[in-house]
């Protein structure tokens, strides 16, 4: 979320950062924010005034009674209820301005960066290096899928019944190198990089994903699992209806269930990760603060329609490791390259070509200050495929969290800077591994870096 004062005092900057990011009447939302700050602005010292004038009348009240002025003590008492009405009134009003604001500030994407490539799409994105070759095949490279269904070890068809599409089944061998890549990641960003492993909870409430901006403007891309009441519930409440005469209490009881906070499958680690600092003031030398974590993620968007339809690239359910490292603004800048560094170091270690890019203003996600997106070299598709994106947040993370520190001997608090990144996409290494270490017979080498997680297997073949 960005800040109103800051909003208010770059109003250049603000509109040049909606613009380039392609945001919809830029000047509109400006026009709309600042007169809604300034009827915020209003109410408040109305509220103030009527406050102190309350408080006044109210010691009046008792001086008039104490010299038996009774005319003047019923005008002035009076003029005490009227005054309360007026201060119940504009609290509402105060109240409603605030959420009204709020919510429009929520729906507002982060500013991208000075250096970030301005541009509509990906076909803006700038590619800043590019690490290893990609191997020549004496065949045609195949791609993962076609691997993995000859190997008898990947299973669409049966994840697709008991679960419909973009889901998938790994037996045997690639089951178990999946979970390897993810033990490795996890081993290397915490015996190497620094990195605190963390077990978060899968299922958060809607506040967690507010502070990480899941929620409210991408909840049509997640997977809700609020609990809602069933009919037998509902028949129950509805013996209290006399006391909500006139008044639809089944649709009163839906929207009360819905408006409740419920729970949320995490898209990714991130959410829980960041969260950690939710409504917390760190002391600036305990920053920065490190976390990494292997889990689940679920997806209800899984990408555009028709893209991807085969195989794993996308899918609703997949499982990465997460890097979130939370900082002082000073720091920031220097974290995101160092976070970049670790990233692509599981590909080296894994001896994957890779390219790193960093996105265009119109690529990046919502609540990215500037990203670095590392794409893997898939020969079956002929092609880099992102396996991460690192993204520095700035504050904008934290102020939806309120996320502050405590700079070292300062009396004021400041709000963190939080990064967040795949370190890396456990299914989509998965794939690259098959795709780059694929043999002529159909069997899969298995990389040097994850054979002391494989038992000392040499390779993963099919079933003689």
């Amino acid at each position: 979320m960005l800040d109103i004062k800051g909003i208010s005092d770059n109003q250049d900057t603000f509109i040049k950062g909606l613009t380039d990011r392609g945001f919809a009447a830029p000047n509109e939302t400006l026009t709309q924010i600042l007169k809604l700050d300034e009827q915020r602005r209003a109410t408040i010292r109305e509220l103030q005034e009527a406050q102190a004038r309350r408080n006044a009348a109210s010691k009046e009240v008792g001086q008039a009674k104490a010299s038996k002025d009774e005319t003047s003590a019923k005008r002035l008492m009076d003029e005490v209820a009227a005054l309360k009405t007026r201060i119940q009134e504009g609290g509402a009003e105060e109240k409603r301005l605030d959420d009204e604001l709020r919510n429009l500030l929520a729906a507002i994407p982060n500013t991208p960066a000075p250096d970030v490539p301005v541009g509509p799409d990906a076909d803006s994105n700038v590619e800043l290096r590019k690490v290893g070759t990609p191997p020549k095949f004496s065949f045609q490279p195949k791609q993962h899928f076609e691997l993995g269904e000859a190997l008898g070890l990947m299973d669409f068809e049966t994840a697709a019944k008991l679960s419909g599409s973009r889901f998938v089944i790994l037996k045997g061998p690639l089951a178990r190198l999946e979970r390897a890549l993810a033990q490795f990641m996890l081993d290397l960003h915490t015996s190497e990089h620094g990195y605190t492993e963390i077990d978060p909870p899968l299922l958060v409430r809607d506040d967690t994903m507010f502070g990480t901006a899941q929620l409210p403007k991408f909840a049509e891309d997640q997977f809700s699992a609020t609990r809602r009441l069933t009919d037998t519930e509902l028949e129950e409440l509805e013996k209290t209806r006399e006391a909500l005469a006139r008044h639809d209490f089944r649709t009163m009881a839906r929207a009360l269930i819905s408006a409740n906070p419920g729970y949320w499958l995490i898209p990714t680690a991130e959410v829980p990760l960041t969260n950690l600092v939710r409504d917390e003031i760190t002391d600036e030398a305990k920053l920065p603060i490190r976390v990494t974590a292997g889990t689940p993620c679920f997806r209800a968007e899984a990408g555009a329609a028709g893209k991807d339809t085969r195989g794993m690239i996308r899918q609703h359910q997949f499982y990465k490791v997460e890097l979130v490292s939370i900082t002082t603004p000073e720091q920031s800048a220097k974290e995101h390259e160092r976070m970049t560094a670790s990233a692509e170091e599981v590909l080296k270690r894994l001896g994957l070509p890779y390219r790193v890019v960093v996105l265009s203003t119109g690529d990046m996600g919502f609540a990215s200050q500037k990203t670095y997106d590392i794409e893997v070299w898939l020969p079956g598709q002929g092609m880099y495929r992102e396996i991460s994106s690192c993204s520095n947040c700035g504050d904008f993370q934290a102020r939806r969290m309120n996320a502050r520190y405590r700079p070292e001997g300062a009396k004021d608090v400041r709000f963190v800077h939080t990064l967040n990144g795949s370190g890396v996409a456990v299914g989509r290494a998965l794939i690259a591994v098959m795709e780059n270490y694929q043999q002529k017979d159909g069997s899969i080498r298995i990389p040097d870096a994850l054979k002391p997680y494989m038992g000392g297997a040499e390779r993963i073949a099919a079933k003689s």
